[in-house]
């Protein structure tokens, strides 16, 4: 495994989403299955996990909490969680974003995961209109002064989205979707990322699973899971399920993209292209089996691609890609 800078900690480059963790939107994974996951990565010497309040309603916290007190003082885990998507005990979208309920949700995330301290917590996909009127930092920066956090940053859905939160003074961290079906954010953010020295935390690296290669016509998922019932956005922003491609054109694009790149591990292989970016931190791709974590992690040890295949998948993007992206980005 190697590592990234993301403020005084080194972090992982290969970490662990667990939406899958605390969420029948994947498909059910129990808590002993969990654990073993989370014990599988941190085998594979990951120590970067993401989580959010909202994943199972805490199970994801309360399980990734459990995990560290069964491990003890070992090497330090770096978790980071997200509030602010939560809508339980009465508090809708507009009360979310006060001090009063961003602290208590705060609070809840220290209780779930058993820490005195969040090492970092993030906005999580919040409108855009909370981000302008930047009310929501202001919160961040005295719970960071009071010592409830240690760090703060956002996850965002769009790149206009991420201009604002980069603008914001503190920020140490901005979680964006950047996968094969999403490259632009390259050209967009990147450099304005590294000059703010703002860490890049890159989410559905896999584009839901598509990007492994291992879907085809036949495939199906159950009924709560996202990728069933989100498909075309029924729910909630279709850019966050398959990075908005539809389904059988992502058959057909992953195709192509396989005839692109050379032989190995089609997960492994979208993993490195991620990685061959500098600016990148980490990569937090999910897991609901332990093979996904290995196979996953080892995404780390591969050399770079070379520029060719990077060109060829760059121009496959612009002109056979980007256009069928559907949703907010």
């Amino acid at each position: 495994m190697n590592y990234r800078t993301l403020e005084e900690a080194s972090v992982a480059e290969v970490g662990l989403g667990t939406w899958q963790l605390g969420s029948s939107e994947w498909g059910r994974v129990g808590e002993e299955e969990a654990l073993s996951i989370l014990q599988t990565y941190v085998n594979q010497e990951g120590n970067f996990i993401d989580t959010a309040d909202i994943y199972g309603m805490g199970i994801s916290e309360r399980t990734i909490g459990k995990f560290l007190k069964q491990r003890g003082s070992e090497r330090e885990i770096y978790v980071a969680t997200k509030l602010g998507r939560r809508q339980d005990n009465g508090y809708g979208w507009p009360q979310n974003f006060t001090y009063k309920v961003m602290r208590e949700h705060v609070e809840s995330s220290l209780e779930n995961l058993g820490v005195s301290q969040l090492f970092l917590d993030q906005l999580h996909c919040i409108p855009r209109k909370q981000l302008e009127e930047g009310a929501v930092f202001d919160h961040f920066r005295k719970m960071q002064d009071e010592g409830l956090i240690k760090h703060w940053g956002a996850s965002v859905e769009t790149t206009e989205e991420a201009l604002i939160c980069l603008d914001e003074e503190g920020i140490s961290s901005l979680q964006i979707i950047f996968n094969l079906f999403r490259q632009h954010l390259a050209d967009e953010l990147f450099e304005k990322a590294e000059e703010r020295d703002v860490a890049l935390i890159v989410r559905v690296p896999l584009a839901s699973g598509m990007l492994t290669g291992k879907f085809d016509e036949n495939t199906t998922f159950d009924e709560d899971d996202h990728r069933n019932f989100n498909a075309d956005g029924e729910a909630f922003n279709v850019g966050e399920t398959f990075s908005g491609i539809p389904f059988d054109k992502g058959l057909e694009l992953v195709r192509k993209i396989e005839d692109i790149m050379p032989e190995g591990d089609m997960p492994q292989l979208a993993l490195r292209w991620i990685l061959d970016h500098p600016q990148v931190t980490t990569v937090i791709p999910g897991a609901t089996k332990k093979v996904h974590v290995t196979s996953n992690t080892g995404a780390s040890d591969l050399k770079p691609l070379n520029d060719v295949v990077h060109k060829k998948l760059r121009k496959l993007y612009d002109g056979e890609i980007r256009s069928h992206i559907r949703g907010r980005y």
